[in-house]
């Protein structure tokens, strides 16, 4: 389990990335196509093209930290390459992280819309 620290902010890289890459060449992704800056403390969040596999680069304060997970089986949920990036709270990301489809989730204390008479 990972946890994002307070005040943390978690971005998805939306187009897919080449699961190769490091931590340089995807400490370039965040700055040439995310337009961030990798060295922020901010998590950010890669995906390669089959969908099984995911990376998270970090900046600790003194190195990149480099997360990676595989699913065995399935993929994990992404949002359309037709956008660059997806902010994300610390609660998707968890759901994401275990293969839930974050992007659909409603929250218990939303009124239930009710049939008028």
């Amino acid at each position: 389990m990972i946890s994002v620290p307070p005040g943390v902010r978690v971005w998805l890289a939306a187009r897919p990335v080449d699961m190769r890459k490091g931590f340089d060449g995807l400490a370039a992704v965040v700055q040439q196509h995310l337009c961030k800056d990798p060295f922020s403390g901010q998590l950010f969040v890669f995906r390669g093209r089959r969908g099984d596999l995911l990376k998270i680069l970090v900046w600790d304060g003194q190195r990149f930290v480099l997360i990676s997970k595989r699913l065995e089986k399935g993929r994990f949920v992404w949002p359309s390459p037709a956008t660059e990036q997806v902010r994300l709270s610390p609660a998707e990301l968890a759901m994401l992280l275990e293969g839930i489809d974050w992007r659909a989730l409603r929250r218990t204390d939303e009124p239930v819309p009710t049939l008028a008479s």
